[in-house]
């Protein structure tokens, strides 16, 4: 956002709405599950119905989609080895982006019979429901996390934003220009106690961010959108200000970028497609298959189209 403008505020969502309207359930009925309220107020907020879709003026949002696979092989480039790696094995095992961030080798049984590799996180979405949550890793997603297992501690995150900070630091010296000798030595302007340091783990916002920053290097905007020869960010954002073209130039990151938890839905997509409800089911861990084929999965048209072209 540019500094000095006025943030665009949408109004909630109908969906968004509802689930501040549970929220508020939630929170009244623990407070009389505490004898803090009365029972009758949270029976009270028990009937009030939510919004329905096509009768109600509140917003509608879109639907999440999957990622089509040639956006998500353009970004891995522009990302560090632990993003990149976090990218490919949600493709390969269509796990949520919390569960593989919190990934641990004393997480991982190694040995199995099938050759596969089986990741138990300690915490997952459906832990307090006490559902177990097994990630099955194959040849492919092994060979990417044997690459973060060396040199490091069984009860250590496998992937480390202090590792993604010194590989950033080693990029930008290898790009460095100033002569050998001359300037500043790399790491002699750096404080001994920064205000900010690396945190043991990456958060799911921290790598969303991550992914949406590669998304921009990926596919630049073009026209009188693109930043121009040795123009700045701020200069480049004053300038679309002033042209009037902010809005643009976000509605063209929105249309070329995406969010972690989509690649989840393109894994299941395929899963779907190639191996059906029940498998895709079983590998993202749901445990009603409704929710794979309501929430996750994009239905294949391609037999229907195919069964009309005879038919019809």
């Amino acid at each position: 956002m540019i500094r000095g403008a006025e943030p665009e505020r949408k109004p909630w969502s109908r969906k968004y709405i509802n689930a501040q309207v549970q929220r508020l359930r939630h929170m009244f009925k623990w407070s009389a599950g505490r004898e803090l309220v009365p029972v009758s107020v949270h029976e009270s907020l028990r009937t009030v119905e939510p919004l329905r879709r096509g009768r109600t003026e509140a917003r509608e949002t879109d639907k999440v989609l999957p990622v089509p696979q040639a956006t998500i092989d353009a970004v891995p480039p522009h990302l560090s080895s632990p993003h990149r790696a976090l990218v490919q094995l949600q493709v390969f095992t269509g796990a949520r982006p919390g569960e593989l961030l919190a990934m641990r080798p004393c997480d991982i049984e190694f040995d199995n019979a099938a050759g596969l590799w089986l990741y138990r996180p300690e915490q997952h979405k459906n832990a307090f429901r006490e559902r177990e949550r097994v990630i099955f890793l194959g040849p492919q997603a092994q060979e990417i996390v044997r690459e973060f297992l060396t040199s490091r501690a069984t009860d250590q995150f496998l992937f480390s934003p202090a590792e993604s900070e010194a590989e950033y630091r080693e990029m930008r010296r290898k790009q460095r220009k100033t002569v050998a000798g001359q300037g500043n030595e790399p790491g002699a302007n750096r404080q001994e106690s920064p205000h900010r340091r690396p945190a043991d783990r990456y958060s799911t916002g921290s790598y969303n961010r991550a992914v949406q920053y590669a998304c921009d290097r990926a596919f630049p905007p073009t026209g009188g959108l693109a930043r121009r020869t040795g123009e700045s960010t701020t200069r480049w954002y004053r300038r679309l200000k002033s042209e009037g073209l902010w809005n643009e130039l976000r509605a063209w990151r929105r249309a070329h970028r995406f969010h972690v938890n989509q690649v989840r839905h393109s894994a299941a997509t395929v899963l779907r497609r190639e191996f059906g409800l029940e498998a895709a089911q079983l590998v993202l861990g749901h445990a009603s298959a409704y929710v794979t084929d309501a929430c996750y999965a994009e239905r294949d048209h391609s037999k229907v189209v195919e069964i009309m072209q005879r038919i019809g």
